[in-house]
């Protein structure tokens, strides 16, 4: 067990997303995601989390095994095309995972993910949280684009609305 991310993890409150996403920085998001929604038949959602829950934290859980957690309990999984894209991000361990349906994976890899990661996490690094956000929004839609372009489907099935986790 990790005593110091134990640590980090109990003194990172919710305080720490409020600063990091203020209310206009979650509402521009979730244009960003209505907007590049428009363009493909997927669907994007972006959850944010402070630190994770005690129970998960006292096992051990990764950030990768809490967004497929995540991933499953805002029923990311649940469109017609199986084209739900997931964005989490765990502040405390300045992680970003991206969980892809199974549609979505096999049409563009665990490389694609990994990449569009690394380049929100420079963003974070500098402390552009919501930059980050967009442009990762922005590089997910051109995946989904590429392989599932707009036309005839089931609409906007997630909401676009930033989910916030844990405590605000």
């Amino acid at each position: 067990m990790d005593f110091m991310r134990i640590l980090r993890h109990l003194a990172t409150g919710g305080y720490r997303v409020r600063r990091a996403f203020p209310p206009a920085s979650l509402r521009r998001i979730e244009a960003a995601i209505r907007d590049a929604e428009a363009t493909h038949r997927g669907e994007i959602c972006f959850a944010v989390e402070a630190a994770l829950p005690t129970g998960a934290l006292l096992r051990g859980c990764s950030a990768r095994e809490r967004a497929l957690e995540v991933f499953s309990e805002l029923r990311v999984w649940d469109t017609e095309e199986n084209t739900g894209v997931l964005i989490y991000l765990l502040l405390a361990d300045h992680d970003v995972e991206i969980v892809a349906d199974r549609g979505v994976f096999r049409a563009a890899g665990a490389h694609v993910w990994a990449a569009i990661c690394h380049e929100m996490e420079a963003a974070f690094h500098s402390r552009r949280f919501e930059d980050g956000v967009i442009a990762g929004v922005r590089r997910v839609s051109e995946v989904l684009r590429q392989h599932f372009p707009a036309g005839p489907g089931a609409g906007n099935e997630l909401p676009d609305r930033p989910v916030v986790l844990g405590p605000r």
